[in-house]
């Protein structure tokens, strides 16, 4: 079905408030959750609405709790988040780092103890859009196996970057777990009975597989270039633990808090006046555009696109048709 924004963002923030959740951060996340499906990431927009009310449920997240400063060190910072909502969470750590970068030229704030933050491109964005450079990242319990093993010991561990661009355009962002597909991806796929575009894992024979189902019920999902994704993925999640000083996969895998909760996220935050001119950076961003879409295309090809072309694309066609969102969805969320 189609829906507008305010439809989805009304019916969200009902929901959260019916559990329980402030009216501040409910409008927030409701807020984040509708970017999200406009953006087209539809599993971490309304496709985690009724996950996070079983998560508030269950107690393991606190929707009271404020994240708290436990060190700070010139530059470096590391917050508390006392199980709090992953989101807001996530925004306060986003516009600490700014502060910081404001001061320093780069601000690095790991944030430990907090929960899923959802979309992690919502804070690549949102600090672009303040005309600041980042990266971001966060650990996960394991839900993939590292390369030449058959039982999950790695997170898929998501990675943001964005870059600021000219006054009009919006910012490059990319956001990826380092898993070939997310969990919440396969799960999309499955419910709109469709396949998977490439092969995203193994199936409970050892057979690579493009059904979602499959992977889903063998738990072997693919690292994003095989072995090099599967060290990716172990050192982002020792980094996020270590300057954090939170807790990495080995300790998440058994504090029995659904996904992600107890998570360790790093973020760096970046003032790109400390070192080019914003007219000059404007400039080479554009150009480096350009060039990577002046390749010839290949077979089959549909296009080249540059980091978050494909989220500008996916508010194109809402703006023009309402925003996507599968019956089973919404139709879970009404009952909520």
């Amino acid at each position: 079905m189609r829906l507008s924004f305010e439809e989805i963002k009304k019916e969200i923030k009902r929901v959260f408030l019916k559990y329980g959740v402030p009216e501040e951060k409910a409008e927030i996340c409701a807020r984040i959750h509708t970017e999200s499906t406009n953006d087209g990431i539809y599993s971490h927009g309304t496709g985690r609405v009724a996950r996070f009310v079983d998560y508030i449920k269950k107690g393991w997240v606190d929707v009271h709790a404020e994240p708290v400063i436990v060190k700070e060190e010139g530059a470096l910072c590391i917050l508390d988040g006392n199980l709090g909502i992953g989101i807001t969470n996530a925004l306060t750590a986003a516009d600490k780092g700014m502060e910081l970068a404001k001061k320093y030229g780069v601000g690095l704030v790991g944030l430990r103890n907090t929960t899923h933050w959802m979309r992690g491109g919502s804070y690549g964005l949102y600090a672009a859009n303040k005309g600041f450079i980042a990266f971001m990242w966060t650990n996960t319990e394991s839900i993939m196996p590292p390369w030449g093993g058959k039982e999950v010991r790695l997170g898929n561990n998501p990675v943001v970057m964005a870059v600021p661009r000219k006054k009009g355009e919006s910012p490059l962002m990319m956001d990826m777990a380092v898993s070939q597909y997310a969990y919440g991806k396969l799960a999309m796929t499955r419910l709109a009975g469709k396949k998977l575009p490439f092969p995203g894992g193994y199936d409970k024979n050892g057979v690579l597989t493009d059904d979602p189902g499959a992977i889903e019920e063998s738990q072997r999902i693919l690292p994003m270039g095989y072995w090099k994704g599967s060290t990716f993925s172990f050192m982002l999640d020792i980094l996020a633990a270590v300057l954090s000083d939170g807790l990495g996969a080995v300790d998440l895998d058994h504090n029995g808090k659904g996904s992600c909760g107890g998570a360790s996220q790093v973020m760096i935050l970046m003032d790109p006046s400390k070192t080019k001119s914003l007219p000059e950076m404007e400039t080479f961003i554009e150009r480096s555009v350009a060039h990577l879409k002046s390749a010839a295309l290949s077979e089959n090809s549909t296009g080249i696109l540059a980091p978050g072309d494909d989220y500008v694309h996916f508010r194109e066609e809402h703006a023009k048709l309402g925003i996507f969102v599968e019956d089973v969805i919404w139709n879970e969320i009404l009952a909520l």
